[in-house]
């Protein structure tokens, strides 16, 4: 059955411990990474306090002058880190589509505490391990680096499942998942005093990256394109977080799960120029020497991979590189 819209899913049963009711859960999942690519998690484990903490933050960040936020702009075109303004970003040039900039500013880190190791810091680690910049607010950086570990935490129980899904051993993807290149971005959409441009968005359509995405929206406007060609909104669930999963899972699968389109729409016009809307957004993404290729259980027999084997970073570089060739960075609700 194709799923049109997002489904909902408790993962208390998984954390539970009970293969029944883990083996359920694992295809749950499945059916929604199948269908629409999204699904809504509850019961996640992951503390209320720490989102709230998290969000608080970053919404005193973002209410900085501009010349403030300036002080931890993104160093260089391969570095995402620190801080973008608005309209600086353009998601719809992922899909080699000029349209004006999204109305959004963010922040983004990467992997805090990184050893100073070959693995880390040699020539083959490029740019997945750059420094994070810092604002100065008290408590920001020791909250941000405990939310991308939760966020990490959650990430490998995520991917277990993934595998269990797929008919793969439950720990088939831990050893290209330890030592992960993954980003956390807080993504700020301020409101709106003009009328946007023809064509501009608060994020515009694309799809993410790498293995999966996890996002906590405050308020309504993300939307999925399904398989009926219509775009669908995605429910606010009180205490639930939007799993994603992103082109790297799809590319994995052979094409059998979904790294579907989304956007983040504008407010309705009459609440536009107060409407201030906040996501966290943990981007996964596998070591970088992890080898993607077309997984066991996702390919018949007489099939062909659709895909060359390809490593983690190299797919996220080559994905960087297509988009910046038409303007923007990367990003999601």
């Amino acid at each position: 059955m194709t799923l049109l819209s997002v489904p909902i899913i408790d993962l208390s049963p998984w954390f539970s411990g009970a293969p029944e009711a883990r083996e359920r859960v694992a295809r749950e999942v499945d059916a929604a990474c199948r269908s629409i690519g999204f699904l809504v998690i509850t019961q996640h484990g992951i503390a209320p306090e720490l989102i709230e903490r998290v969000s608080a933050l970053s919404r005193a960040f973002f209410a900085l002058p501009l010349a403030d936020k300036r002080k931890v702009d993104r160093p260089r075109e391969d570095a995402v880190r620190g801080y973008s303004a608005v309209g600086e970003e353009g998601l719809s040039y992922s899909l080699e589509e000029a349209a004006p900039g999204d109305l959004k500013e963010s922040f983004s880190i990467g992997p805090p505490n990184v050893p100073d190791d070959d693995y880390h810091r040699g020539p083959a680690a490029g740019p997945h391990f750059e420094p994070n910049s810092w604002p100065n607010i008290r408590g920001f950086r020791a909250a941000y680096e405990e939310y991308f570990e939760a966020m990490s935490d959650l990430s490998r129980s995520l991917m277990r499942i993934f595998a269990l899904g797929l008919s793969l051993p439950e720990t088939f993807f831990d050893d290209k998942i330890d030592r992960h290149i993954s980003m956390f971005r807080v993504l700020s959409y301020p409101p709106q005093r003009e009328a946007p441009l023809p064509g501009q968005l608060r994020a515009g359509a694309h799809s993410d990256y790498g293995s999966l995405t996890i996002v906590l929206p405050d308020d309504k406007g993300l939307q999925v394109f399904n398989k009926a060609g219509q775009w669908v909104d995605v429910p606010q669930v009180e205490g639930g977080l939007v799993v994603n999963i992103a082109d790297l899972m799809m590319q994995w699968t052979n094409d059998q799960w979904v790294s579907t389109l989304h956007r983040v729409v504008n407010p309705p016009f009459e609440v536009a120029s107060s409407n201030r809307r906040q996501s966290l957004v943990f981007f996964h993404q596998p070591n970088y020497d992890a080898m993607v290729e077309c997984l066991p259980s996702c390919l018949a027999p007489g099939e062909q991979p659709k895909y060359a084997p390809i490593s983690s970073g190299d797919h996220l570089t080559s994905k960087f590189v297509k988009q910046t060739t038409f303007g923007g960075t990367k990003a999601t609700a």
